[in-house]
């Protein structure tokens, strides 16, 4: 217990000492939150003219979270520096000279991170809804609304995920460029496509970023026929962040710093 205590001192302290990491975190919220204001601003101007199908399930809660997707690449970023800064710059060494059991060493670092992670992302999520809904006007709900509040906290839940699977993926691949270059391209690319092409869709809908969106919908739009709901879809994203894990864990425990 008091090694692990120490553990995460240290990893608290070295977190707080790269601006980077800090700087990521920052820009996370502003991003989401100015791009989930800006969007709200169109979705009300436009709202007249959509078609009564689109008025009819228009989901006030998921527009103001749109500057999610883009917010994250905060994340996957912090993510991804708080793992492969220390063997980008050779600490790593060091680090697991101090703490010998690398369970310990990698449970500490992945404990601080993805609790900092949760806390932004539970402010981000509140904050971002509660923009978006006053730019909404008489199109705006409240936390009451059936829903909303899981969509709201499940929000800052992927986004802590988002983060946690980064880090899984950095602990792999060691370099903080060859990991950014697998995890970006992913999320912003590879989801998107398979996600959005009706030839893929069925398949896409169970990567790690489809499947989590989920728990920030609150109405259904017609015609959807995803076999899974809101908590289904974190469930499989959760599963996606395991497996990442244990591989990480297990190249961490065979490979030399």
């Amino acid at each position: 217990m008091a090694q692990l205590t120490r553990v995460l001192v240290s990893e608290w302290t070295k977190i707080r000492s790269v601006r980077s990491t800090v700087w990521t975190l920052g820009i996370a919220v502003v991003v989401t939150v100015a791009l989930g204001a800006l969007i709200s601003v169109l979705s009300r101007n436009d709202f007249g003219s959509m078609p009564r199908g689109d008025r009819l399930s228009f989901d006030a809660t998921r527009t103001s979270f749109a500057g999610m997707g883009l917010g994250q690449l905060a994340l996957i970023v912090f993510g991804v520096l708080v793992v492969s800064t220390e063997y980008s710059t050779g600490m790593i060494r060091a680090s697991l000279a101090a703490v010998p059991r690398r369970g310990a060493f990698l449970a500490g670092k992945l404990a601080v991170a993805t609790g900092l992670a949760l806390l932004v992302g539970l402010l981000t999520s509140f904050v971002t809804f509660f923009v978006g809904q006053a730019v909404l006007g008489p199109y705006r709900v409240g936390l009451g609304d059936p829903g909303v509040l899981r969509a709201v906290f499940g929000g800052g839940l992927y986004m802590a995920l988002i983060a946690l699977f980064s880090m899984a993926v950095a602990t792999m691949l060691r370099s903080p460029l060859l990991s950014l270059g697998v995890l970006m391209p992913f999320f912003f690319l590879v989801s998107n496509i398979l996600g959005n092409v009706s030839a893929t869709r069925k398949v896409g809908r169970y990567l790690p970023d489809q499947a989590g969106q989920r728990i920030m919908q609150v109405v259904t739009r017609p015609g959807d026929d995803t076999p899974y709901g809101p908590w289904g879809g974190l469930a499989i994203m959760v599963g996606w962040v395991v497996l990442a894990l244990l591989c990480g864990y297990a190249l961490l425990r065979r490979r030399d710093a």
